[in-house]
């Protein structure tokens, strides 16, 4: 097996490596913010449908953002049938791996996925991608290993291995989720929303929103392999839509049925066991960020993020609720878990709050992203 895997990584590497491994053009930066300053990045996604971009933000010691950048995927956007401020209704369409100093953008429109390498406040394009499926929507990382989640066609996770840099598609690693699909309005609700691994890499997860009600266990062992069917968990009339891990390894699962936060523990042999659903009495609460030991829920029907303190017993502790602008969707916190950027996808900006050590949010500005209303894919370094 890892001697076929090799062949196929350097053929495959040979092909892409003379033919996607072109940078784009940024913007130029800010005289007021100079890099020595920078504490960080902030990118966001605006899923274009004419052309995706990345926004490269970048970001200063007191939590304002500061453009240094603009650059193409190489893809188009899209849009699910019936999304408003939601164009992909999922969580993780903008993922940056640390480890390996890359930034991973899907191309719903064009059901590609873009591979960009972090040099700084740069990004450099090296790979353009088939994403495996239709219409991808997340991607989640552990270690080498890459997995794609595609929310049409009944929905799909591709598995890749990220080998300098490049993407190598394992054609073996290719799992259908076979869910009914929907094409009429409702479409942004019924397909899948999110893939993720588990902390210790034993599973990977999926959260099918109201096209499964249920959340579905993939086993992982070996290099970048998948059971090939998943153990399903019900979650019946709940609509899972995105999921976080707490701090002590729990499953925090923001479900838009019942507008409510959901933890589980996760357990041997691909089982998730219910600890705890606490409601947050907002409206349209969709998706979910860590940070430190709390996480915060974004709810695009009220506009807020209801904060939670993670517990030992897996029962949230309530922060209260912190207003945005219209359409909260996708969120990022910083790797210092200091302050969290939130999209509002109503007109297509960027909401900043440092976080307290108590768990509160104090609002610090709001940035327009150029031609971004609908928009979803964030992520902070």
């Amino acid at each position: 097996m890892k001697r076929t895997v090799s062949a196929v990584a350097v053929s495959a590497l040979a092909l892409t490596a003379g033919l996607v491994s072109t940078p784009a053009t940024a913007g130029a930066a800010p005289a007021s913010v100079s890099a020595s300053v920078s504490q960080g990045m902030v990118f966001v996604q605006n899923d274009d449908a004419a052309g995706n971009k990345v926004v490269a933000y970048r970001r200063a010691a007191d939590g304002s953002l500061h453009q240094a950048g603009t650059y193409p995927t190489g893809g188009r956007g899209g849009s699910l049938n019936g999304a408003v401020v939601d164009r992909l209704a999922s969580q993780g369409s903008l993922m940056y791996d640390k480890a390996h100093r890359t930034l991973y953008a899907v191309n719903a429109g064009s059901n590609t996925v873009t591979v960009f390498g972090v040099a700084g406040d740069r990004l450099i394009r090296r790979q353009v991608i088939n994403s495996g499926g239709t219409f991808p929507v997340s991607v989640a990382v552990h270690g080498a290993e890459v997995y794609v989640l595609n929310a049409r066609a009944g929905g799909a996770v591709q598995g890749y291995l990220s080998i300098l840099g490049h993407l190598v598609r394992l054609p073996g690693e290719h799992r259908s989720l076979g869910l009914p699909v929907t094409t009429d309005a409702q479409e942004f609700t019924h397909t899948p929303g999110q893939v993720a691994v588990t902390p210790d890499g034993s599973s990977v997860i999926v959260t099918t929103k109201a096209a499964g009600n249920s959340l579905l266990v993939f086993g992982r062992y070996g290099l970048a392999q998948l059971t090939k069917a998943p153990t399903v968990v019900d979650d019946a009339g709940n609509v899972p839509f995105a999921a976080v891990f707490d701090r002590f390894g729990r499953l925090a699962v923001a479900e838009a049925g019942s507008n409510s936060v959901a933890t589980y523990a996760v357990e041997p042999g691909r089982r998730l066991r219910l600890v705890n659903r606490t409601a947050t009495g907002q409206q349209a609460t969709c998706w979910i960020v860590g940070a430190g030991g709390n996480y915060y829920l974004s709810n695009a029907g009220s506009n807020s993020l209801a904060g939670y303190h993670a517990e030992r017993d897996g029962s949230p502790v309530s922060l209260g609720n912190t207003a945005t602008g219209a359409g909260t969707v996708d969120a990022a916190a910083t790797p210092d878990q200091r302050f969290i950027y939130v999209q509002t996808g109503k007109v297509g900006a960027v909401d900043a709050f440092r976080v307290g050590t108590d768990g509160s949010l104090t609002k610090i500005g709001t940035t327009l992203v150029p031609n971004a209303a609908g928009a979803e894919g964030i992520a902070a370094s």
